[in-house]
């Protein structure tokens, strides 16, 4: 087939996209639409009802990805929070230990189709740091790649432990440790600050840095989401979307909750090369805590839209059971990956 452009790929799809199908190397992504619901077969509006039809149109790609030989499953990061290796110091202040390793790994981002990511321990978006404001992180990266690294945090902390070029960045066979007091409290991230930058991040090293108000929250069902795209033949522009990496993983695998119960999402936009990107729910709105630094919310909405290195914490519940779909509002995302569902019983 040779080298699939974003450009090209969207040619195909067509005016009415939703209606047809895509492919994205030797299998690729597909894109279709069921019109029946899911009550009995009636023809309806997809696009307003909020929910998806079972069948095999339904929206979602062609063939599987093979998690098992990436080493992670978008699935399981949505509430993989590692609290890391946690003792007691002299003070009695909580210390969260961690050790990451960063290396190139070839990772599968939609079925049948590859990218050369970089890494740390291996997955993208790399391992959910959750700590309690107040507490201490200690980060040991080890660079086993060929390119001098960084992890830089977002948040407080003292210029030595930045991680940028000159303080803290990591030359291969080195190693260093990023130590520093957890603060302010809220969604947050962290990622390379090498250069070229577009190049370190846009690569797949970045991770979510959750910490955690000293008051605590009301109890809720939490996820992470971190909203990506790759560049699969560097033209600057991405070719694939996602949330947590892989291309509609959430419409064949739809995220299941249960009603009436809270839901507490922590969502992340590290996008590179597109100067938004967006969230949307179906059939709901959400609390907006924006980078989740407050107690109480910003807005009640349903969609918003975030810059590189934006973050928010959303909350909703949904009170009837079915399937609803979440997505970014640009329509070009969608139909490259970045289409998802909730399963509510």
């Amino acid at each position: 087939m040779g080298i699939v452009t974003r450009r090209g790929l969207i040619r195909r799809l067509g005016a009415g996209a939703l209606g047809g199908a895509a492919v994205l190397g030797g299998r690729g992504l597909a894109l279709a639409q069921d019109h029946s619901d899911m009550t009995g077969g009636q023809t309806s509006d997809m696009s307003h009802s909020g929910q998806l039809g079972h069948g095999a149109g339904s929206l979602g790609a062609v063939g599987t990805v093979d998690h098992g030989r990436n080493g992670f499953d978008p699935t399981k990061i949505l509430t993989d929070f590692d609290y890391g290796e946690t003792s007691k110091d002299r003070s009695g202040r909580t210390v969260h230990e961690y050790e990451f390793l960063a290396l190139d790994k070839e990772i599968e981002v939609a079925p049948g189709v590859f990218f050369p990511a970089w890494t740390y321990n291996g997955r993208v978006p790399a391992p959910t740091i959750r700590a309690t404001e107040g507490d201490r992180i200690r980060i040991k990266l080890v660079n086993a790649s060929a390119h001098n690294h960084t992890i830089h945090t977002h948040g407080i902390h003292p210029a030595g432990m930045d991680g940028v070029p000159g303080a803290g960045e990591v030359a291969p066979g080195e190693e260093f440790v990023y130590d520093f007091i957890a603060s302010p409290f809220g969604t947050h991230l962290y990622h390379c600050h090498s250069l070229p930058l577009a190049q370190h991040i846009h690569r797949g090293l970045y991770g979510a840095l959750i910490i955690d108000p000293k008051k605590g929250r009301p109890d809720a069902h939490e996820m992470v989401m971190v909203m990506n795209a790759f560049d699969t033949n560097f033209d600057g522009a991405n070719e694939v979307y996602a949330i947590n990496t892989v291309a509609f993983h959430f419409m064949d695998d739809p995220i299941k909750i249960n009603a009436g119960e809270l839901q507490r999402a922590h969502v992340i936009n590290i996008t590179e090369f597109d100067p938004l990107n967006s969230i949307h729910i179906h059939a709901n709105f959400f609390h907006l805590y924006r980078t989740g630094t407050s107690l109480e919310p910003d807005e009640f909405t349903d969609t918003i839209s975030m810059g590189q290195a934006e973050r928010h914490m959303i909350e909703f519940t949904y009170r009837e059971p079915g399937r609803f779909m979440f997505h970014a509002h640009q329509t070009e995302f969608v139909e490259l990956g970045w289409m998802s569902s909730f399963e509510v019983s």
